[in-house]
C-alpha cells in the first residue's frame, strides 16, 4: 500500500511527500498505549487481595458461558502477563505451542527466547519507569527504526518519490521527552497536549477522526481473487517442504481461514507466502 500510494503521487507530478511516522510514536497516539494501561491497573491492587480474587474467578472453565465471568478471566489472563510481553499475546507464535508450528530441527536451530528478549531490553533500557514512556521507547527502536521507517524510505525510493518525517525533527523529539506521560496519554486519551495545542487551528474533524492504517484486507482477497489464491497455495505447499513450517500448520491456517476467520488468519497467511516468495528469490 505504501508503495503505491507513492507510486500515485509520483504520476501526479508529486516529488516530495511528507509521512507522519514518528507522531504516534513520540506524542502517545498508538492505541496499544491506552489499551496497556488498563491492565496495569491491576498491578497496583494488592498482591493479598489479587491472590484471593485469581483463584475465585479462574476456577471455573474457561471461555463459560456467563460474559462477565468470561471478561474477567480474559482480563486477568493478560493482566498476569508482564510487559513488554504482554503485547506479543496476540503474535500468532504466543497463540499455538512452537512445535505445532515448526519442524523440531528448525527449532533446535534458532533461540526461540531472542525475540522477546530483545524487546525486554528495550523496553526497560529506557530512562523512565513510566509504562506509557517505556512502551513508546520499544516502539522507536523496533516499529519505527526495524520497520516503518525502513518500509516507507524503501517504498518512496522504488516508485521515485523523496520521502521526509516532519514528527522526527529533531528539537520536535527532544520537546516530546520533555513531556510528562499525561501530556501523551491520560485516562484513554491518546495525543493529550498534541491534539489541545491544535484545537482551533486543525478543523475538529480531523483532531477526532477515528485512524486509518495501511492494512492490507488479503484474507477478503483471498477468497475473491483466484490468480492470487493460487499464487497463495502454491507458496504454501512449497513452504511446507522447506523443513520450517509444519504442513499440519499450513493445513489448520487454510481451514480456519476458510471457516470464516478470512480476515484474523489471511494476516499469517500472507506473512508465511512473503516468506516463501522471498526465500525464492533469495
Amino acid at each position: 500500500p505504501t508503495y503505491f500510494c507513492a507510486k500515485m503521487a509520483r504520476e501526479h507530478g508529486i516529488e516530495v511527500v511528507l509521512a507522519g511516522d514518528g507522531g504516534d510514536e513520540f506524542f502517545g497516539g498508538n492505541e496499544r498505549y491506552a489499551k496497556q494501561g488498563v491492565f496495569e491497573h491491576y498491578h497496583r491492587v494488592p498482591a493479598l487481595l489479587r491472590n484471593i480474587m485469581e483463584p475465585l474467578v479462574m476456577k471455573f472453565p474457561l471461555g463459560g458461558s456467563i460474559m462477565p465471568l468470561r471478561k474477567a478471566q480474559s482480563y486477568l489472563q493478560q493482566a498476569r502477563v508482564p510487559l513488554p510481553d504482554r503485547m506479543e499475546t496476540y503474535n500468532f507464535l504466543h497463540r499455538s505451542p512452537l512445535l505445532e508450528i515448526f519442524e523440531p530441527d528448525f527449532l533446535q536451530a534458532v533461540d526461540t527466547e531472542r525475540p522477546l528478549e530483545l524487546a525486554r531490553e528495550a523496553y526497560f533500557r529506557c530512562g523512565s519507569s513510566e509504562m506509557i514512556e517505556r512502551m513508546m521507547h520499544l516502539d522507536h527502536k523496533t516499529t519505527m527504526a526495524d520497520n516503518d521507517l525502513r518500509k516507507v524510505t524503501r517504498m518512496c525510493e522504488a516508485a521515485g518519490v523523496e520521502v521526509r518525517f516532519p514528527f522526527l525533527d529533531d528539537d520536535l523529539i527532544a520537546f516530546s521527552g520533555q513531556l510528562k506521560p499525561e501530556h501523551k496519554v491520560h485516562k484513554g486519551r491518546l495525543r493529550v497536549l498534541f491534539k489541545d495545542a491544535l484545537r482551533g487551528f486543525l478543523p475538529d474533524e480531523t483532531i477526532t477522526k477515528s485512524k486509518h492504517g495501511f492494512g492490507l484486507p488479503f484474507g477478503i482477497w483471498l477468497n475473491e481473487h483466484g490468480a492470487l489464491k493460487q499464487l497463495a497455495e502454491d507458496a504454501l505447499i512449497s513452504l511446507g517442504k522447506r523443513g520450517i513450517v509444519r504442513p499440519g500448520y499450513l493445513d489448520y491456517l487454510r481451514r480456519e481461514h476458510a471457516s470464516g476467520h478470512a480476515s484474523y488468519y489471511g494476516v499469517m497467511i500472507w506473512v508465511l507466502v512473503e516468506l516463501e516468495l522471498w526465500l525464492q528469490a533469495n
